[in-house]
């Protein structure tokens, strides 16, 4: 059994994961994407290949080159697709009528103007293709709407043109991060600060968060609805209920395996190697 693993710098998650392959008995062909080279009908001879590049246009790119040479991917090429571009997830998951907070997309300064005053402040802003919760924007009032979308205007890049405002959601200064494997939720955190963005890449602390089966049925709900496979799902607590924030597609999980006793890199691992064996 081959499995490939396409990947750019080895981060701690990476680490985990060659154990976890190891521990199975399998030991992993490592596929750097920095060094790749394709030619549009071959692949590097693998059984399947699970995905972990940092760079989303890498990933995108190689994912489909593989699947063209008949390589399962892990995850695939259209689930990443979706996933890294906000305005396609929010699509994906309005196609499925899974719960999320409002959103809308302009493309000019000015309808974009008028679309954060139709669903009225507060409204977040965000790039439609990014991580991290890095360019995020909370935007609280007319003054910092046309001072934020002038600045984005001017910068000028393709990314910047598109307008992803999403209505602030008052999360009480913590979201949900539930992570799933094939048909299963396997294990949720609650990522908690201060400030209004809690990505634990922005100094969130990670602390454990019970799967129950309203966690479980939408994490589920949304992970299909992109396609399925290996995914996080970020969630907000509202008055009505859970509502799906972002899908991840190449999900981060060090800071969640102790936190809530799960071996995420070993379930990551078994799936992929089930799905090896069903070729």
């Amino acid at each position: 059994m081959r499995i490939g693993l396409l990947h750019s710098l080895i981060r701690k998650e990476e680490k985990l994961l060659l154990e976890a392959f190891r521990d199975a008995g399998i030991e992993p062909v490592m596929i750097d994407d920095r060094k790749l080279i394709m030619d549009f009908r071959h692949a590097p001879e693998v059984d399947v290949l699970v995905e972990r590049s940092i760079n989303h246009s890498r990933a995108l790119h190689a994912l489909r080159l593989f699947e063209s040479a008949g390589i399962p991917c892990i995850n695939s090429h259209r689930v990443a697709q979706i996933c890294g571009d906000k305005l396609l997830t929010t699509a994906a998951l309005t196609d499925a009528g899974v719960a999320q907070p409002q959103c809308r997309v302009a493309f000019t300064e000015e309808s974009a103007l008028a679309a954060i005053e139709e669903l009225g402040y507060p409204v977040v802003l965000k790039p439609a293709v990014g991580s991290w919760g890095r360019l995020l924007s909370k935007i609280n009032d007319r003054d910092a709407a046309e001072t934020v979308l002038e600045h984005k205007t001017v910068l000028g890049s393709y990314h910047h043109s598109i307008f992803y405002i999403q209505e602030y959601v008052d999360k009480r200064g913590r979201d949900i991060r539930s992570f799933v494997v094939g048909d299963d939720c396997i294990a949720a955190i609650y990522r908690t600060s201060e400030h209004w963005i809690t990505n634990t890449a922005r100094g969130g602390r990670a602390t454990r968060c019970e799967v129950t089966p309203e966690v479980a049925e939408i994490s589920l709900a949304a992970a299909a609805a992109v396609g399925g496979g290996i995914v996080a799902v970020d969630l907000f607590e509202s008055d009505a209920g859970l509502l799906v924030n972002e899908v991840n597609y190449t999900m981060e999980f060090r800071n969640s395996i102790d936190t809530t006793g799960v071996d995420i890199p070993a379930a990551v691992a078994a799936y992929a190697i089930e799905r090896a064996r069903s070729r």
